[in-house]
């Protein structure tokens, strides 16, 4: 028999029997009727609240209130129950999520120290052995110690030598100092700039109203057709640089719609190339193993860099102008000195075995990308030449990389037809791009103020960032785009494709 409050009528949470009229109240109501009354509510005798007797009962399920009864309200009470364990279930994913995101991120900080230990213990040991025998080693090279520095054209000169990688020379302290305060120097001027829209720049409206304003198909040869990769020169836009797959590079000046140069050297199609942005030099790299050096003016290769032992995928200039990072599909990624043509570092990640298909230096010039066959994206570090954060996620070889200017943002492409967007403050995918199906993704660019995106394939598109909507898609080229860059403060938009031509695109 249930027990029921003589006041409430309800199962009582806490039973006490009175002891003035021996009935069952539940305490709280009762007590409350003494305060104001201080008599029992049933026969009206005096009662206190020490005169009342707690029952001692196993606790009894409440009955459902009469809303409950119906079908509807029993349906609602297992809907509110429902979500209840969904938003649970939801709060506990989230949690693991993070957990799993620290524990990779300790991981990889774990690893990048075993391996700078282990380089540090294999120098110590070397550097013992040598002075117990007095004898110098060829793999260590003493502090200060600088490479004998080959000819410009040493490695034209004696075909045998060029076959072989240049030996490491290693980073100077010198070397480490110079790329920290180029680092400093522009992160200060970007926090200056990131305040103000650059005078001069390019709006939303005038982006939409871009149109072909010009096409060169004659730059390269019709035998092999098709250009491979495109850049622009940053202190002058109207100079560009193509590389194709007739094994030379051209520059060409858009104002004048004049050939200045035809870089020929190469034994094989030119696969990357980059304009230098205050001097007169370009940087070629093919699947010949080379990086070449080029003076614009002259049109002769000036270095010749064996950096690597398989064909070069991607090279990337960095800040200071003096040094070229590159990465080959022999695994490997290299830091070279441009002005004397030498290989400083040359590393290879021992947990991933997979060939490197592009890398590009951050704005800062500390960190830089790097892309692989296997749909990786791996952020290294420079000056310990160590991974510090992989971000996963796309499906087949990584086309291309592009940090934008604001030093945060970080856009991919690989081959599956999506454009990721990466923040390398929380160091996660934060948008990603749904292009149309099988979309050939080639290129992808930031213009200098980081205000816009173009990607380059099977058309040429721009996106305002932050919103990542597109503005504008040039369908005017017949097959697919390799590369695209921007004019200064994006006025024009460059592109090569290839059916060998080089379009522009502008206000008309």
């Amino acid at each position: 028999m249930a027990l029921c409050c003589a006041i409430s009528n309800e199962v009582p949470e806490q039973p006490v029997i009175s002891s003035a009229s021996g009935h069952i109240y539940e305490r709280r109501l009762i007590e409350k009727y003494i305060k104001e009354n201080g008599t029992d509510p049933m026969n009206g005798e005096k009662l206190a609240a020490d005169m009342l007797m707690e029952v001692k009962a196993s606790p009894l399920v409440k009955p459902r209130p009469a809303s409950a009864t119906s079908i509807p309200a029993i349906l609602k009470s297992l809907q509110d129950e429902w979500d209840a364990v969904m938003l649970h279930s939801f709060t506990l994913r989230q949690q693991l999520q993070t957990a799993r995101q620290e524990l990779s991120h300790a991981l990889y900080q774990h690893d990048a120290a075993c391996r700078v230990i282990a380089r540090l213990t294999k120098e110590v040991s070397a550097a013992r052995e040598a002075l117990a025998t007095l004898k110098p080693q060829a793999g260590v090279a003493a502090p200060g110690y600088t490479a004998p520095q080959q000819p410009s054209y040493g490695a034209e000169a004696n075909p045998e030598a060029a076959q072989q990688p240049m030996e490491e020379a290693g980073m100077s302290d010198e070397v480490l100092q110079k790329l920290q305060d180029k680092a400093t120097l522009l992160t200060a001027e970007r926090k200056k700039r990131g305040k103000t829209v650059p005078e001069g720049l390019a709006i939303v409206e005038d982006i939409k109203t871009y149109r072909q304003l010009a096409s060169h198909t004659g730059l390269h040869s019709a035998s092999v057709p098709g250009i491979l990769s495109l850049d622009v020169c940053l202190k002058d836009t109207s100079k560009i640089v193509t590389g194709g797959n007739d094994k030379n590079a051209v520059v060409f000046n858009k104002d004048t719609e004049q050939v200045m140069a035809i870089l020929k050297g190469h034994t094989k199609k030119v696969t990357s190339v980059i304009y230098h942005p205050e001097e007169e030099l370009v940087f070629t790299a093919s699947p010949d193993c080379t990086i070449r050096v080029w003076g614009v003016q002259t049109a002769q290769c000036a270095q010749v860099i064996r950096a690597h032992e398989a064909p070069v995928t991607g090279i990337s200039l960095h800040a200071t102008g003096d040094y070229l990072l590159s990465c080959s599909t022999d695994m490997h990624w290299a830091f070279s000195d441009l002005r004397v043509g030498r290989v400083l570092t040359k590393v290879s990640d021992p947990a991933s075995q997979h060939a490197l298909t592009c890398a590009q230096f951050h704005p800062d010039g500390l960190i830089f990308g790097t892309g692989t066959e296997d749909s990786m994206i791996k952020i290294w570090d420079l000056k310990e030449r160590a991974n510090v954060a992989n971000f996963p996620g796309h499906q087949g070889p990584i086309t291309s990389i592009a940090f934008s200017e604001n030093g945060y943002y970080l856009a991919t492409s690989a081959e599956d037809s999506v454009v990721k967007l990466w923040d390398l403050r929380k160091l996660k995918n934060f948008k990603t791009l749904q292009l149309s199906d099988k979309y050939d993704v080639r290129s992808l660019c930031f213009d200098q103020s980081g205000t816009y995106l173009a990607v380059a394939g099977t058309d040429v598109r721009v996106y305002l960032c932050k919103q990542w909507q597109d503005l504008v898609v040039f369908n005017d080229h017949t097959a697919t785009a390799t590369g695209v860059r921007f004019g200064h403060n994006g006025t024009f938009l460059a592109s090569a494709s290839m059916d060998r031509s080089l379009k522009f695109f502008g206000i008309p």
